[in-house]
């Protein structure tokens, strides 16, 4: 069950933040936006993890990970991780977002109704 771990966690991470999806303009409802926010730079993660790993830098313990690798050069939860973690972050700050602006807008009623 360990090499499940990554996995689990990167799957708690959607499920504890999907629900966030229903605050706000969402974000997997705005698919193109969101790829075009999180794949450039995953990109850019998965091509220094794999210089990393080729040059023997950065590892992953073979207990925690399912054994699947993306062409040989890294572990797909590796690969996952660079597109589950950005997405949390973007529904969480979509979230956030949408909160304050509701709060804003009570504020701004509550002093016009002075």
């Amino acid at each position: 069950m360990d090499n499940w771990q990554y996995l689990l966690v990167l799957a708690a991470c959607l499920a504890i933040t999907a629900p966030l999806e229903l605050l706000g303009a969402g974000v997997y409802r705005q698919a193109p936006r969101a790829a075009a926010a999180v794949l450039p730079v995953a990109a850019v993660f998965v091509l220094w993890d794999a210089i990393a790993i080729a040059a023997d830098v950065w590892t992953y313990n073979p207990q925690y990970v399912t054994g699947i690798a993306v062409p040989g050069v890294m572990p797909v939860e590796e690969l996952l991780f660079f597109v589950v973690i950005p997405l949390c972050g973007l529904l969480t700050y979509n979230a956030v977002d949408t909160i304050l602006g509701w709060l804003q807008r009570i504020r701004n009623r509550a002093e016009h109704a002075k």
